[in-house]
C-alpha cells in the first residue's frame, strides 16, 4: 500500500473557473479555527481495523503579505497499528482568501516505509507551477509546468467542494476537476448522487448529499469510481463518511469530533427520547 492513507480524503479536485457560479450564498462555509477529525478504518471482508486518526484545519493567515487560508491535513497510525503499517502524514496549503486559489503546497508522507516529499508554489502573473518532488523511487527533481487553467492542489481542493451548490445539479450530473498530483495534472470528475440518510459508526444519522469521484489507477486503486462521500446537508458541508474500495478491501474515513464549526451542525438527526 505505498499511497497515502489520506488520499482518499482529499481525492475532490475543481477549478473555482468552472464553479465560480456555482459556489453556495454563505461562502466560505468554514471559519478560522475550524478543526474536523476522522477515523480512519480497514476493511477486508469481516475484519474491520481502527488503523488511524486524520484531522483537518484551517486558520487565518498571511502569505507573503496576501490574506490567506492555511489549511493543514495531519494523519497518523495508532500505535497498535504502527508495527504493522506505520504512518506519518502531513499535508499543508496556503490559499487565497477570496478564491481558495492554492499560493504553496507542500506534502510530506511516510507509510510503511514509503516516503513523498512535494512542494508546489503557484504563480498566476506566469500561469506556471514551480515543483519540488522527491520520493523512495524517484530522485529529487525541480520542474515547472503550465499552469493556464485554474489547478487545485489535493488538500485545497477539499475545502473548495464544500462549497460547491449542488443544487444546480441533477443525478447522475458529472462536474469536471483539475488537479495537481506529484508532478501531473490530472483531468478528472466527480458524480452528483443525490441525498441520503446515513448513519455513522457512533449510530448518529445525518442528512447528507452523496458524490462519487474517480480515481487515478495506483498501487491501492483500480481506477474508476470507487470512492464515495457523504457530505452534510446543511451550511457546514462537511464530509460524514469517506469510503473507497482498494486493491483488497476498502479503506474508510469516519466523522469523529467536530470543533468551532461556523454553523450549527443541523443535518443531524437527533433521535426522539421516550
Amino acid at each position: 500500500m505505498k499511497k497515502n492513507l489520506l488520499i482518499f480524503l482529499v481525492l475532490f479536485y475543481f477549478t473555482l473557473e468552472t464553479y465560480s457560479q456555482e459556489l453556495v450564498n454563505q461562502y466560505p462555509v468554514f471559519k478560522s479555527g475550524e478543526k474536523i477529525t476522522y477515523n480512519a478504518v480497514y476493511n477486508w471482508g469481516f475484519i474491520w481495523i481502527k488503523a488511524g486518526i486524520v484531522e483537518f484545519s484551517v486558520n487565518e493567515t498571511n502569505y507573503f503579505n496576501e490574506p490567506a487560508y492555511h489549511l493543514i491535513a495531519a494523519g497518523v497510525s495508532i500505535p497498535s497499528y504502527d508495527w504493522l503499517y506505520k504512518v506519518r502524514d502531513y499535508y499543508q496549503s496556503y490559499t487565497k482568501k477570496e478564491t481558495l486559489s492554492p499560493l504553496f503546497f507542500s506534502r510530506n508522507t511516510y507509510e510503511g516505509g514509503y516516503q513523498v516529499n512535494n512542494q508546489f508554489e503557484f504563480n498566476y502573473a506566469d500561469s506556471t507551477i514551480f515543483t519540488k518532488t522527491k520520493n523512495t523511487n524517484k530522485a529529487y527533481n525541480e520542474d515547472t509546468l503550465i499552469n493556464n487553467k485554474k489547478t487545485y492542489d489535493v488538500l485545497s481542493a477539499v475545502y473548495l467542494i464544500r462549497n460547491i451548490d449542488f443544487t444546480q445539479y441533477s443525478i447522475n450530473d458529472t462536474i469536471p476537476i483539475r488537479v495537481i498530483i506529484d508532478n501531473e495534472i490530472f483531468e478528472l470528475y466527480i458524480r452528483y448522487l443525490g441525498k441520503e440518510i446515513i448513519k455513522t459508526h457512533d449510530k448518529r444519522k445525518f442528512h447528507t448529499i452523496k458524490f462519487s469521484a474517480l480515481l487515478v489507477e495506483g498501487t491501492i486503486f483500480k481506477g474508476g469510481e470507487d470512492l464515495f462521500v457523504w457530505v452534510t446537508d446543511d451550511l457546514n458541508r462537511i464530509p460524514i463518511l469517506v469510503e473507497a474500495k482498494i486493491l483488497i478491501g476498502s479503506i474508510k474515513a469516519t466523522l469523529a469530533e467536530t470543533e468551532n464549526l461556523k454553523f450549527p451542525l443541523s443535518s443531524e438527526i437527533k433521535e426522539k427520547s421516550e
